[in-house]
């Protein structure tokens, strides 16, 4: 039954929603390097050939893959403020992309954005205009914000995983509180979140959620006081 429902499955006619769609599964499933117009064509049982119909290269298929990830992030909150709108939207974004983890890494990678990633970034944007920011605090905002926008940030550094051997990673605690007391109080008093892409001993959501209310916080404080990219002078 279930290699007739493949078959089935492969009957039906090519369109690029589906290719697109087929392309993220196989990103999902084994990882954005594996995606080639080859993969994708023997996963969808056609000719490579018969993709090229429907994305021009590697490039475009790419981009269309990012265009589908960034479509299941949730609409804006109607008639909500504008804080609370951002937030709910940031975090929206935050798990899509945490759904595909291969999908921030692409989208930094892109040289241009799509018309589907400008509509979000302008959907954010426009948020804080109608929340009476002006255009220049807007603008800064939006540059503060950075790759968080998207529900995800670039760490100090890579989280790595401690020695296995316990003798080992004593000794590595040792020398990094001989040396470096500050970090390694940071570090033995984090909370723990084995699957943490923010540092090990982080909770990643909490780090995220924090950083991102002290951003709301400060525009909201920025937002009061008039600011103006002139009293930086």
């Amino acid at each position: 039954m279930a290699q007739q429902q493949v078959d089935a499955a492969r009957r039906v006619p090519l369109n690029r929603d589906r290719v697109l769609r087929a392309a993220v599964a196989l990103a999902d499933q084994a990882g954005v390097d594996s995606v080639s117009m080859r993969n994708l064509a023997q996963e969808l049982g056609v000719v490579p050939m018969a993709l090229y119909k429907h994305v021009a290269n590697k490039e475009e298929l790419l981009d269309g893959m990012v265009d589908v990830v960034v479509g299941e992030i949730d609409p804006p909150v109607g008639g909500a403020d504008w804080k609370p709108a951002v937030r709910q939207r940031i975090l929206s974004a935050r798990r899509a992309l945490l759904r595909h983890p291969w999908a921030s890494r692409v989208i930094e990678s892109r040289p241009r954005p799509t018309l589907v990633v400008l509509d979000y970034l302008n959907s954010i944007a426009g948020m804080f205009r109608a929340g009476g920011f002006s255009v220049d605090l807007t603008h800064h905002v939006m540059h503060a914000l950075g790759s968080r926008v998207w529900g995800f940030t670039q760490e100090l550094f890579s989280a790595s995983p401690p020695p296995a051997d316990p003798e080992m990673e004593a000794a590595m605690f040792r020398e990094l509180l001989s040396r470096y007391p500050h970090i390694a109080e940071i570090a033995m008093s984090a909370g723990h979140d084995e699957g943490s892409v923010v540092g090990h001993g982080c909770d990643d959501q909490s780090e995220f959620e924090f950083a991102l209310d002290l951003l709301l916080d400060g525009f909201e404080r920025l937002h009061r006081q008039g600011w103006t990219s002139r009293d930086r002078a």
